[in-house]
């Protein structure tokens, strides 16, 4: 027991140094928590290969820490899908839908086909590649956008609408490309598409009812469809994050209006279980392999990159964004982290892709971004007051 509370403590604590630098270094905080997982884990194998003061070092999660890590992916993806506006998504339809598919589309075939023809690697693993290189980071983009104001123009609420198609596109694919097709899968889709259907209504009703108790029946309400919907997709050979993307979205207008209960999934999300996911993550990232695919990082990062520009530019254009306003986003939409990682390891623990791979595409993941962002940023950045609006209609002249 005085072990446990000892692992327990020593992940808590890297959790806080990694809160404390995204905030004196103003950086996501899960990118941090990568860094500091990658960090750590290695630094724990060096002592743990020397018996540096005949101790056992190694950090590797035991079972309640990687089922710690398993719900905050889960309720991390669930809560990607409850900040999107439904409103937003119908009012910018073409546009969002248009640049999203396409920055999914682009990076997931080429990428796939690099791998799988250039780099030789297996089919499942080529396409473990390809779908964790088609992400687009919300996290990352969300916290540009509150960053310099742009949360609240028409261009900020396009890209990030954007960004939940593209990654919705991600979530997708890495349920068709690994599912079982069986049975189980049928009762999986049937299951899912009811509750889809009547849980906006449902949770409306049990919200308004339940929302003012201390106990917090409404959160554990929640909870019990994500497990439920969860355990279903893990029979069906899917992911869990699949069903939680989707009743998030589906649960988006009630959320709206239960703001209060939006708060207090965050606290919990953040302050606790997102840490274990990404700090594990990181940990199961091996730096003397990523030493040897250097190259290959480069390369598939310069993959990712020219085909979301291939996919997104020209769209922007038709749609009727300014050059500057149309690189910038381009730039913001190429960035990736959260649902790459979550596909990563998905591959790397169901054996699709090995610890080489892993270690590869995880370090793609995080240059993704941070160098699109310092770019865009740094000569991109749209001078723009918070009124102005987008038509985002399909244009054949250029501002």
């Amino acid at each position: 027991m005085e072990l446990t509370w000892g692992i327990a403590a020593i992940w808590l604590g890297l959790a806080l140094l990694a809160s404390l630098l995204s905030i004196r270094f103003k950086m996501s905080v899960a990118l941090v928590e990568i860094l500091v997982g990658i960090v750590a884990g290695n630094v724990a194998l060096l002592l743990d290969h020397y018996r540096v003061f005949g101790l056992h070092w190694e950090l590797k999660p035991n079972e309640w820490i990687a089922f710690l890590a398993g719900f905050g992916s889960i309720l991390l993806t669930f809560m990607a899908g409850a900040e999107i506006e439904p409103a937003l998504l119908r009012k910018h339809f073409k546009a969002t839908f248009s640049i999203g598919l396409a920055g999914f589309v682009g990076p997931f075939i080429g990428a796939t086909l690099y791998a799988h023809f250039v780099s030789a690697w297996d089919w499942n693993a080529s396409l473990i590649c390809g779908i964790a290189l088609s992400t687009t980071s919300v996290a990352v983009v969300y916290a540009v956008m509150v960053e310099t104001g742009l949360n609240e123009t028409e261009l900020g609420k396009i890209i990030l609408a954007a960004c939940f198609i593209n990654d919705l596109g991600t979530v997708v694919a890495l349920g068709a490309c690994f599912a079982s097709y069986n049975w189980k899968l049928g009762v999986f889709a049937l299951v899912a598409v009811v509750v889809l259907w009547i849980s906006p209504k449902f949770v409306a009703w049990f919200l308004n009812r339940f929302s003012s108790h201390v106990s917090e029946p409404g959160v554990k309400f929640i909870f019990f469809v994500l497990f439920a919907l969860g355990s279903l997709a893990a029979l069906a050979n899917s992911e869990a994050v699949l069903p939680a993307y989707l009743v998030g979205l589906g649960l988006a207008g009630v959320f709206a209006r239960h703001r209060d209960t939006v708060r207090r999934l965050r606290t919990t999300v953040f302050a606790l279980l997102t840490p274990f996911y990404f700090l594990n993550a990181g940990m199961k990232v091996y730096l003397p392999a990523l030493w040897i695919g250097l190259g290959l990082v480069v390369v598939l990062l310069a993959v990712k990159m020219a085909t979301k520009v291939v996919g997104i530019w020209p769209l922007t254009r038709l749609f009727g964004f300014g050059l500057r306003e149309g690189n910038y986003t381009t730039l913001l939409m190429s960035t990736g982290l959260t649902f790459g990682t979550i596909s990563a390891l998905f591959g790397l623990n169901n054996h699709y892709i090995n610890q080489y791979q892993y270690s590869i595409l995880v370090t793609v993941v995080i240059g993704s971004a941070i160098v699109p962002t310092m770019i865009a940023q740094a000569w991109f950045r749209p001078e723009i007051e918070p009124t102005v609006e987008f038509t985002t209609e399909p244009s054949s002249t250029k501002t």
